[in-house]
C-alpha cells in the first residue's frame, strides 16, 4: 500500500515539472516574474497628468514679481521640475507648516539648475518685493531656485482659482483674513501638472503641503520621490 502511494506521489511530481517548471523558467528568461506592479505602491511606476475634458492641464502663462523684483513667468520654468503653492506671508496658520515642508524639497533639489519653486502670494497689496524678500531669507540661500511671487490681485486670483484650481479667497472671518487650500501642485518640465494615483488607481492631483496627523507618509515624502521621478523623466 506504502508502496503504491508512493508511486503515486512520484508521478504527481513528474506531471507538476512537466506541465509547469518550462514556463517558469521561460518567465524568469523573459523577466516577467518582475514585471508585475502589484508590490509597487501607486505613483511609483508612471506619474499621471491631469487631464480636464480629455487634454493634460498646463499651468497657464503668468508674469509675476519675485522678491529680487525681476519679472518671472512660466516660461523661466520651462525645462524645470517645480513645486508651486499659494500662500501670504503674514498666514497665522497653515502657511508657515507649509514652508517648512517646502523647504525640505529646497534642501534636496534646490542646487539644481532643473528644479525650482515658485510660491504665489494671495496678499499681494501687503507682500510687495520688498516684504517678500525678508520673508524668503527665513528659507532660501544665494540659489535663485525659489521664487515668492506677487503681482495684480485678480492675476493671482485666477491663477490660484481657475489656472490650479486651488481655491484662494478673501474672508475677513478667518485668521489672516484669507483662506487658501494648503496644497502643493508638481509640474513636469514641459509645464504640465503630474502627480501620483491613489490607492484606488486615481489621480491624487494635488500633495497635501501640511502634516496630517497618524498619515505615515505625508505629502513632502511623496514629493521628495516623485520629483526625483519627474527630474529622471526623458
Amino acid at each position: 500500500m506504502k508502496s503504491k502511494k508512493y508511486i503515486g506521489l512520484v508521478a504527481i511530481l513528474l506531471l507538476f515539472g512537466y506541465l509547469f517548471i518550462p514556463k517558469i523558467i521561460d518567465r524568469v528568461q523573459k523577466d516577467a516574474t518582475v514585471d508585475s506592479s502589484r508590490s509597487v505602491k501607486p505613483g511609483y511606476t508612471a506619474l499621471d497628468f491631469i487631464r480636464l475634458n480629455g487634454e493634460a492641464k498646463k499651468v497657464p502663462d503668468f508674469l509675476l514679481l519675485n522678491q529680487d523684483s525681476l519679472y518671472t513667468s512660466n516660461e523661466d520654468y520651462l525645462g524645470k521640475v517645480y513645486v508651486a503653492e499659494f500662500f501670504f506671508s503674514r498666514c497665522p496658520t497653515i502657511c508657515p507648516i507649509m514652508n517648512k515642508n517646502m523647504k525640505v524639497l529646497y534642501d534636496r533639489f534646490g542646487d539644481r539648475e532643473d528644479f525650482g519653486i515658485a510660491s504665489f502670494t494671495i496678499d499681494p497689496e501687503h507682500d510687495t518685493p520688498t516684504t517678500l524678500k525678508k520673508y524668503a531669507e527665513g528659507y532660501v540661500d544665494k540659489t535663485a531656485s525659489w521664487n515668492f511671487l506677487t503681482g495684480p490681485k485678480e492675476d493671482i486670483y485666477r491663477l490660484a482659482n481657475e489656472g490650479f484650481n486651488i481655491f484662494a479667497s478673501i474672508n475677513p472671518a478667518v485668521a489672516g483674513g484669507f483662506e487658501h487650500q494648503g496644497y502643493f501642485a508638481l509640474i513636469d518640465k514641459d509645464g504640465f501638472i503630474r502627480s501620483r494615483r491613489d490607492d484606488f488607481g486615481n489621480p491624487i492631483v494635488y500633495y497635501m503641503g501640511i502634516d496630517q496627523e497618524e498619515v505615515e507618509e505625508q505629502g513632502v515624502d511623496q514629493l521628495l520621490v516623485d520629483i526625483e521621478q519627474l527630474l529622471n523623466e526623458k
